[in-house]
């Protein structure tokens, strides 16, 4: 059964399943780019990856949502997840340049490299972690819950 339209808590769970593998990407990339070039710091690795968890968090349900109104339901195929996921990484790491180079003082080669380099990795944990959010049965989850909910009320 096809859902014409995603919930906003399911955005927002989703938003925040993928913060987290996202953000623990981050600070691994920013460790080993940092600590290859010589300036290994996880406190910076750690204020990059926190940043991004919040500032991305309501930028990926705001990217969430305009997609939703694009497709007027949820990005199904393969060449949908691709597009989505295109043009999320495109934001997404734009962001990224941006919170690395305040963080760390410096719009260089250091912010470059953790960009391009997490360019790759989430551009292939996001297409991963859409797939799996299609197989997720969130509506009958809900109206489980709803189901137990009401006969609990009932009682």
């Amino acid at each position: 059964m096809k859902l014409k339209k995603s919930s906003h808590i399911r955005s927002v769970l989703k938003g925040i399943s993928w913060r987290i593998i996202a953000t623990t990407d981050t600070v691994l990339v920013v460790l080993l780019v940092t600590c290859l070039t010589g300036g290994c710091s996880l406190e910076n690795a750690l204020k990059i990856g926190a940043s991004e968890f919040i500032i991305k968090l309501l930028i990926y349900y705001a990217h969430e949502r305009l997609w939703l109104q694009i497709l007027n339901a949820r990005a199904e195929t393969n060449k949908q997840i691709l597009f989505k996921s295109v043009s999320w990484r495109m934001v997404a790491t734009t962001t990224t340049f941006i919170i690395t180079g305040v963080i760390l003082e410096a719009f260089d080669e250091i912010a470059l490299y953790i960009a391009l380099t997490e360019l790759f990795t989430k551009f292939i944990l996001y297409y991963f972690h859409e797939k799996l959010w299609l197989k997720l049965p969130l509506g009958k989850i809900r109206k489980l819950l709803n189901y137990r909910i009401i006969i609990k009320e009932q009682q």
